[in-house]
């Protein structure tokens, strides 16, 4: 998770300094030479990119599709706060970290680290450091997602693709759409096996004339033991995991 934020601060903090001889270790030190205003800048573009950095992490992650369809299956489910919204988003956070994995540390490998050694250019290594999250939402999203901000940003007169590469403005809407989408879908599959637990728990209780109990105090129960005997979780976090490209 560290690693993750740093590479965010680098990826934000370096174009500004891409004209500089070596990368800044004492961001939040005082300068010596008077010169305070730089200092006040880039204090004040670091404080934002940690302030911006949940942001980032949705957009350009695989967070979206967790954090939906656990909150869908709380949903289907009928519990209103269990588990609670702090799980739930600490379980989708932490399974993003992992799908991220590979795309975090070839960031790091390839971008941060010649960067740190002073190998490559500041400029040089913002590519590096965001190429690898340009291939994960490249193969994650749909071709028809993006070609709709695509033909909005050639309908704009705006540069939507260079060479072999998507604009990150296009690249990065297209990617949270098609997110949104898959996330509702696995939802939808995730929900129906509930519904059919509560049509078949209204029928019977309407059929025994039982019109004053809520069905879905009766069918709650059966809807957790439902779950727990398959192994839900193992499941639909299994299916979330190897549902990324």
């Amino acid at each position: 998770m560290i690693r993750f934020v740093f590479l965010l601060a680098v990826m934000m903090t370096v174009p500004e300094l891409a004209h500089a001889q070596q990368f800044p270790t004492n961001l939040l030190n005082a300068p010596i030479d008077g010169s305070v205003a730089a200092w006040i800048i880039r204090t004040f573009g670091l404080l934002t990119v940690l302030s911006v950095a949940p942001g980032i992490l949705i957009m350009v992650t695989s967070f979206p599709r967790f954090v939906i369809a656990f909150s869908i299956l709380r949903s289907g489910m009928g519990l209103a706060t269990t588990p609670s919204n702090m799980i739930l988003t600490s379980m989708a956070l932490f399974m993003t970290f992992y799908v991220m994995a590979p795309t975090m540390d070839r960031s790091w490998r390839d971008g941060v680290q010649p960067l740190l050694d002073n190998q490559v250019t500041e400029a040089e290594a913002v590519q590096r450091i965001a190429e690898p999250f340009r291939t994960f939402m490249a193969a994650n999203t749909r071709d028809k997602d993006l070609k709709l901000f695509v033909d909005i940003a050639n309908e704009r007169g705006q540069t939507a693709i260079t060479g072999d590469k998507v604009d990150y403005r296009v690249l990065v809407p297209a990617f949270m759409l098609s997110e949104i989408r898959r996330g509702f879908e696995i939802g939808f599959l995730i929900v129906l096996p509930f519904l059919v637990i509560d049509m078949i728990v209204a029928t019977i209780t309407m059929a025994m004339g039982m019109m004053m109990l809520p069905p879905t105090s009766i069918s709650l129960p059966f809807k957790i033991l439902f779950f727990v005997l398959i192994d839900g979780w193992n499941l639909l976090v299994g299916s979330l995991v190897r549902s990324f490209s």
